[in-house]
């Protein structure tokens, strides 16, 4: 080792990888503040601090026998710079001869930052947005709980700190630990890595049963829409389309002649159905009806079937139904649009329709989800029969 390199030693230097010129990418140094954290995403190109929003953030220090080392320490500068302390602190204790075990110039160790950078990315590609916010979400808060440097290094006490993390310090419900839990251990998966927790270290929550409208507080909802408003939640309870899919439905969707409804890509606005499985629903008469008469008045240029005046995907129908809520004096929040949903399923299965005609109607991918809705009945018949019972 030079006599340069000896005086680095112990020393970590921390840039990110930006594009300072069309076309042409650079290591540069990151920007400190007056109390010595990183600025996030300014770097100094060309003696100035710029701001560049783009690139990772790496390490580069001198390892075992003079060598020059880098590591990618992903997008998060809280998280590289916290990466930054971690590594000068190993370097330190071996220098000064505290038995820590060096780096191996030929281990295939990978940095947990860069891992789940790569993995969001990937998430990114091939999955839709909301699925990449929520592993965002989780990943980013398990790298604020944990404080290993390599994902190798990973062992089941870090999930088990991370779960503690999600209920005490992130005050998340049990199901929101647990679904967070769950997007790390697919991460983890991912990543060649299993079988260091079990099942009981998972998370627990209550299951809750799905919440579905009494007819009288639908008769009262209805009561107080206009027409218009009238067949959006018709077609919301009448179909069990999922609000995405009911905002992107187009008049090309609806066979009249079947009256069936299909749930298929609509490369145009960039939606494509949940787990990518196009399916047919059908469409009861009283309902295709008001479609019909709809459809006579619709503008023949607009293919949707709930569009706005600039035929766009209608984006408010929750705030719509808060507000005929409101009108008929109902209680605003007992109201929201998935409700619908579970109460076509509630009532499909009451009805006698089998499970795996329902599961193929909602777009289920298994019949478990389907299974929720088969619940006890709680209609009148039903209560008139345990009156008498015990009369």
């Amino acid at each position: 080792m030079s006599l340069s390199e000896r005086s680095n030693a112990g020393r970590v230097n921390l840039t990110k990888y930006v594009q300072v010129t069309p076309g042409k990418w650079r290591f540069c140094p990151i920007v400190e503040g007056a109390n010595g954290r990183i600025k996030p995403d300014y770097v100094f190109t060309d003696g100035k601090a710029t701001l560049h929003r783009e690139g990772s953030y790496y390490l580069d220090w001198y390892g075992a026998g003079g060598k020059r080392k880098r590591l990618s320490v992903g997008r998060n500068p809280v998280d590289a710079y916290a990466a930054k302390r971690r590594k000068e602190a190993e370097l330190n204790a071996i220098n000064h001869g505290v038995a820590v075990k060096p780096d191996d110039p030929n281990s295939n160790r990978r940095s947990l930052a860069a891992a789940i950078t790569d993995y969001l990315d990937d998430i990114k590609l091939t999955k839709k947005s909301k699925t990449h916010a929520a592993y965002s979400t989780a990943l980013g808060y398990f790298q604020e709980s944990c404080t290993k440097l390599y994902i190798e290094d990973i062992e089941r006490r870090d999930l088990l700190k991370f779960s503690a993390f999600l209920r005490d310090e992130k005050d998340q419900s049990p199901r929101s630990c647990w679904n967070k839990f769950s997007n790390v251990m697919s991460f983890l998966k991912a990543q060649g890595i299993r079988g260091i927790v079990n099942k009981k270290d998972w998370p627990r929550y209550v299951e809750e049963e799905p919440e579905v409208y009494e007819r009288a507080e639908l008769d009262k909802l209805f009561g107080a829409c206009d027409a218009q408003e009238r067949l959006w939640f018709e077609f919301f309870l009448m179909t069990g389309m999922r609000e995405q899919e009911v905002m992107h439905c187009s008049w090309s969707d609806i066979n009249f002649s079947q009256s069936t409804v299909t749930v298929r890509w609509k490369a145009e606005y960039g939606f494509s159905p949940k787990n990518y499985k196009e399916r047919e629903i059908p469409i009861p008469t009283k309902l295709m009806e008001t479609l019909k008469a709809a459809k006579k008045k619709a503008a023949k240029d607009c293919s949707l079937v709930f569009p706005t005046a600039g035929c766009k995907p209608k984006l408010n129908f929750l705030d719509d139904l808060k507000a005929i809520a409101e009108r008929a004096k109902l209680k605003t929040d007992d109201f929201w649009l998935h409700k619908f949903r579970a109460t076509f399923a509630t009532w499909s299965l009451w009805a006698g329709v089998d499970l795996r005609t329902v599961q193929n109607w909602l777009g289920h991918s298994d019949m478990e989800s389907t299974m929720r809705y088969l619940k006890p009945s709680r209609n009148q018949t039903v209560r008139d029969k345990v009156n008498e019972i015990f009369a």
